[in-house]
């Protein structure tokens, strides 16, 4: 099951290797800037618009940079963190033999990504094996093993087949199957027929095309090869479920066996493609979305000749390999799905890309030297004491809801109770030496490091649940909640400044880091994490009239954000971001709930002139600034299940009496709701 995070990051073609030569220089260390009045537009009533009282002169300073298509305070976190992890693979690139093999890992990817001559020289000879393998495809039964080799070096064609926690008994590890197949980010890309739909849709098939191209086709066969990849989608599109609908974790669970899940799908050979894949034996599979399935036989029966199968293939895998193709390829790459999808008006230099790809082959072998440049025990220890007091705060305040039943209130506190927490790092290091790296192979690297991570996925099914593992590397600048493990993380790369800082007072760091482990304890009471059971199985622990209480205050949570704007005419969808309000609004209670009980008995004096309350709020909305673009921000809308900074600043304060009494504001301004929602 997805984990639910507080910051979503779209993955764009963005990301992919640079196509300019740059300076080798290792950059200086930098800092991220911390909270700040000086961020402050005092211009601006803090009642009417918190958001641009807090960080208003923030915006005005901090332009989107071109290579961005959002730039907000996790960007500049992100920004500093990547500087420290360049100076690291620089030193590891280093041709040592001195080197530890892990560095001389980590340092030889970043060497191979970064040598666009060696990517420029080697052009297409990279792919020539598993283009062939697409242009000798026969038939149908040939597929299975065709798309189980493609899988392995990452091209996500027509389905997804991986592991999975099994719902209902979340000890253990079964096969799953979902849906999937599709270029664009979502399916309503290719459904809705709005003006901007339309446009995107045309530059979709124009770019496809210009990639057929570059493999050396015609025009017009590049054309009819553009349009006949936007067929397939489109009708893997129609099959497929919307996000609202995947949000219900019971929508996503549909366990069968082997054999009744090979028979949504005849036409398709499954035990070839198993054996293809070298799949681990099991008996057991969670087909996420049947419909998706049976739609995906209807469009295998009727999509004919063959040869429409090839072109789909080789578009997938051009796709998916082209960060790592020469600059023509990379180019191309970008212009549709950072230019067009995301507004960015320049690709990011080559040296931030590999250091991202890096990070995502190599997480935590790259995390190990990250956190002993970065993170200390101290800031483990004072870390652990929030993440007590938050847990104080959130059991106090499910004992006094006034909405929950005695019934129900104990079976939320023994979840509570029993829910881990993961801060920094692993307690346990991934091993990545089976995955053999070259120097002068930079698709070679990515395509070998998605077999791995894949094969290291698949081994899981029919074994234990390794409850120690983490979903992201140490240096990513985020959090999360896992509703089978029932426990938050919070790696080392968001554990600084501004959402953490040791030199600062407790009132900035609860509205900042202390709002964000608030957000994540309550991720396990949202409309999702509340039908998982403290052993992370998928249980109903609620009483009927808990649960209709719940639907009912979670549907004011809807209404609200549902009438936000977030660019031009496109509303927020208050349905699909319902997750993370609900935990927002909950976590930034919660925190203040921390912070009061912490300060309980001290005298603390006002500081910059602001209360320590009025701090708090500061603190939590300035974590929040940023500056993103029209097309970034229509995408999120689609895509993205957390709210725009903004609106989660603004929608959450303007449902607490608590930071109403703390500015003083009055019945009618903006930011007093008048029926104000609260869940948590």
């Amino acid at each position: 099951m997805r984990a639910s995070s507080i910051l979503l990051a779209v993955a764009l073609a963005a990301t992919a290797p640079a196509t300019a030569g740059e300076d080798q220089t290792p950059p200086a260390a930098k800092t991220t800037p911390g909270f700040d009045v000086a961020n402050i537009d005092r211009g601006v009533e803090p009642c009417a618009d918190f958001f641009r009282f807090a960080c208003g002169s923030w915006i005005a300073r901090n332009p989107i940079p071109s290579d961005e298509s959002r730039w907000g305070r996790f960007n500049e976190l992100t920004e500093r963190n990547r500087d420290v992890l360049r100076g690291i693979l620089e030193g590891a690139a280093a041709d040592d033999p001195g080197r530890s093999a892990e560095k001389k890992k980590i340092g030889d990817f970043y060497a191979a990504c970064m040598d666009e001559a060696g990517v420029e020289a080697r052009g297409l000879k990279a792919l020539e094996r598993d283009l062939k393998a697409i242009a000798d495809l026969k038939g149908l039964q040939e597929l299975p093993a065709l798309v189980a080799r493609l899988h392995l070096l990452g091209v996500p064609a027509l389905f997804g087949f991986d592991s999975v926690q099994d719902y209902r008994d979340a000890a253990t590890v079964i096969a799953s199957l979902d849906q999937g197949g599709l270029g664009l980010p979502d399916r309503d890309y290719y459904l809705k027929d709005d003006p901007k739909s339309v446009e995107i849709r045309k530059a979709y098939e124009a770019h496809v095309a210009r990639m057929f191209e570059l493999l050396g086709d015609p025009r017009p066969r590049a054309e009819a090869g553009a349009a006949a990849v936007l067929d397939i989608e489109t009708s893997l599109a129609r099959v497929s479920m919307d996000r609202v609908s995947r949000r219900n974790p019971e929508n996503r669970y549909h366990k069968m066996g082997r054999a009744d899940a090979a028979a949504l799908v005849p036409v398709f050979d499954w035990e070839r493609y198993y054996a293809a894949m070298d799949s681990p034996a099991f008996k057991d599979v969670n087909v996420t979305a049947p419909g998706f399935f049976t739609g995906l036989e209807r469009t295998l029966r009727t999509t004919m000749p063959m040869g429409l199968w090839k072109t789909y293939l080789r578009w997938h895998l051009v796709h998916a390999s082209a960060d790592a193709l020469p600059a023509a390829f990379v180019n191309e790459d970008f212009a549709f799905f950072g230019k067009v999808l995301a507004g960015q008006k320049e690709i990011k230099p080559r040296s931030k890309r590999c250091v991202a790809q890096v990070d995502a082959s190599l997480g935590e072998a790259l995390g190990k030297p990250y956190v002993e440049a970065t993170f200390g025990a101290d800031g483990k220890e004072r870390m652990q004491r929030m993440v007590d007091a938050l847990e104080k705060a959130l059991a106090a305040d499910i004992r006094d809801l006034p909405w929950m039943t005695a019934a129900t209130k104990p079976k939320a506190l023994a979840k509570l109770g029993k829910m881990a927490n993961k801060i920094g790092y692993p307690d346990a290091w991934r091993d990545y030496s089976a995955l053999a790296v070259s120097r002068s192979d930079a698709l070679g690297n990515q395509q070998r490091a998605e077999a791995f991570e894949l094969r290291r996925q698949l081994a899981k099914i029919g074994r234990p649940v390794d409850k120690l593992e983490w979903a992201m590397s140490p240096p990513t600048v985020n959090a999360y909640y896992q509703s089978l493990m029932n426990s938050i993380n919070f790696p080392a790369g968001i554990l600084q400044p501004p959402f953490f800082d040791r030199a600062m007072d407790d009132a900035v760091n609860y509205g900042g880091i202390g709002a964000v482990i608030g957000h994540e304890l309550t991720h396990g009471f949202d409309d999702q994490g509340r039908k998982f059971d403290g052993d992370g199985n998928m249980k109903d622990w609620w009483t009927e009239a808990d649960a209709r209480e719940f639907e009912t205050r979670a549907g004011c949570v809807d209404q609200q954000y549902s009438g936000y704007t977030a660019v031009a005419d496109v509303k927020l969808n208050g349905k699909l971001t319902l997750g993370e309000n609900v935990a927002d609004n909950g976590g930034v209670r919660v925190s203040l709930m921390a912070l009061k009980d912490t300060l309980a008995g001290k005298a603390v004096d006002p500081k910059d002139g602001f209360t320590p309350e009025q701090r708090f709020f500061l603190g939590f909305a300035q974590v929040w600034c940023q500056n993103i673009t029209p097309e970034a921000a229509r995408l999120r809308v689609l895509t993205d299940p957390h709210s725009p900074g903004e609106w989660r600043v603004n929608g959450t304060v303007s449902n607490m009496p608590e930071f109403q009494a703390a500015f003083s504001c009055k019945p009618g301004s903006a930011m007093v709701r008048e029926n104000a929602c609260r869940v948590w």
